[in-house]
């Protein structure tokens, strides 16, 4: 199977979604690459790598998507909500685009590995350590 559909699979898990978001949100991490290290279960060389490839996507192509969908839920005067709705349904598909994306190119190296290792290491190459990567970790199982 691929990461892609790996993650889309995992993420649909009771607790992933929510554990995920909880992580990007609260804690900054990058949920594709997260997902993907735990698909993989890379070592610490490749774990560093794909964290300053992951970090550049997220900061150059996510964060700003991210921000102007979430900016489309707000009421905007003069503008119809349809049209708001439809713009915000584009982003949401460009924002899930880029994941797909960063995942595909993650993705050519070998899965080897322990989940619980492998996240943990993954949010130390990141940068930062949460509580709730115990939650996405228990949901992936």
């Amino acid at each position: 199977m691929s990461a892609w559909d790996w993650m889309a699979q995992a993420y649909a898990r009771p607790g992933v979604a929510t554990a995920c978001l909880a992580l990007q949100d609260e804690a900054g991490q990058c949920v594709p690459y997260l997902l993907w290290a735990a698909w993989a279960k890379p070592g610490d060389a490749m774990l560093s790598q794909a964290s300053l490839t992951a970090r550049r996507w997220e900061a150059e192509v996510l964060a700003p998507l991210r921000r102007a969908r979430r900016a489309l839920k707000l009421p905007a005067a003069g503008f119809a909500n349809e049209a708001l709705e439809a713009l915000r349904d584009s982003v949401v598909a460009a924002e899930r685009e880029a994941e797909r994306l960063l995942v595909i190119g993650l993705a050519g190296e070998a899965r080897e590995g322990d989940l619980d290792v492998t996240l943990d290491r993954a949010v130390n190459a990141w940068g930062g350590a949460t509580p709730s990567l115990a939650a996405l970790a228990a949901a992936l199982s």
